[in-house]
């Protein structure tokens, strides 16, 4: 099933390592190496349209024109706390680009998200802004979260996660139809405690090895 705001990034070693994730005794040392390998996997298809302009620069042998990226610097967004596990790998990719933080809770009892942290680049206008978080399960952080970042004004918006379900887009979608989604895999379902089926359990615990 296709879902029309994201794309499913099926590479064969985002498969793999996803699986590797997936599985209940892998070790918080593993668990974080592979999220942050296979947030590179994510990072490089989420950052396919980055505008380029061409640039003269001197090669050992001559001088030519070469592409370089156009614009303002990105900025990657993490939703706190799973959200860092992302972006550690992503900023092996692009150690430039500048950082922000956004901690977010879901109350148990209604699954609501309760902002409680927010530290983003004070300019945001006309900066590319990617956001992540490994799950995108009820989808209502992100959609607080996106609702919070857009008051800033920014150039574009996408969203990197490693699990989504259909809940979970379909929240997105109806929120911010404008925002593209970049994930490993789409599951079957929320569970009635607002969890990912089959899922990998719960990304931050296993992360940070508070389980």
């Amino acid at each position: 099933m296709t879902y029309p705001n994201c794309t499913v990034v099926d590479h064969p070693l985002v498969k793999h390592k996803l699986t590797l994730m997936r599985r209940k005794d892998t070790s918080t040392a593993s668990f974080r190496a592979l999220l942050q390998e296979i947030s590179l996997l994510l990072a490089y298809e989420a950052m396919r349209d980055l505008k380029v302009r061409e640039e003269t620069i001197e090669t050992p042998m001559m001088e030519t024109v070469a592409p370089v990226l156009d614009g303002k610097k990105l900025v990657l967004v993490a939703i706190l706390r799973a959200g860092q596990g992302i972006l550690d790998g992503m900023l092996q990719l692009v150690p430039s680009a500048r950082v922000g933080h956004i901690g977010m809770y879901r109350d148990p009892k209604t699954l609501a998200a309760v902002e409680y942290y927010y530290k983003v680049p004070n300019q945001l206008a006309d900066r590319d802004v990617i956001m992540c978080d490994p799950m995108l399960a009820t989808g209502n952080s992100a959609v607080a979260a996106l609702n919070r970042v857009k008051r800033s004004k920014p150039g574009s918006l996408r969203f990197v996660c490693l699990l989504a379900c259909p809940e979970g887009l379909a929240n997105l979608r109806e929120h911010h139809p404008d925002v593209h989604v970049y994930t490993a895999a789409v599951d079957e379902k929320l569970n009635e405690h607002g969890y990912i089926l089959p899922g990998l359990g719960d990304a931050g615990d296993r992360l940070f090895g508070t389980r």
